[in-house]
C-alpha cells in the first residue's frame, strides 16, 4: 500500500487560548497512531506554523477521517494530501 503524506498548516490568527492543553491531547492521538503503525513519520519544520505527516498500511477515506478528528483540525489554515508513490 503507498504512504499518504498530509500537510497541516496553522492559521496563526486563530490560535486558542488553550493551545498548549489542546496540544497535549493532539500528541497523544498521534502517539498512539505511531504505535498502532499507521503513522510513519512526523515532521515539524521549524517556526513554520506547519506539519507533515506520512501515513502507511491505511487508506485515503481513513486517513481523512483522522485527521479531521484531530483536536487541532479546526485551526488548521490548510490541510493538502499528498499521495507518495
Amino acid at each position: 500500500m503507498e504512504s499518504l503524506a498530509v500537510v497541516l498548516t496553522m492559521d496563526p490568527g486563530n490560535i486558542p487560548e488553550n493551545f498548549i492543553e489542546i496540544l497535549e491531547h493532539e500528541q497523544k492521538i498521534i502517539a498512539e497512531w505511531k504505535k498502532e503503525g499507521i503513522l510513519e513519520y512526523l515532521f515539524l519544520p521549524k517556526d513554520r506554523g506547519l506539519a507533515v505527516l506520512v501515513f502507511r498500511n491505511i487508506d485515503f477515506l481513513e486517513v481523512k477521517e483522522k485527521v479531521g478528528s484531530l483536536p487541532l483540525f479546526q485551526f488548521f489554515k490548510s490541510v493538502e494530501y499528498l499521495n507518495q508513490a
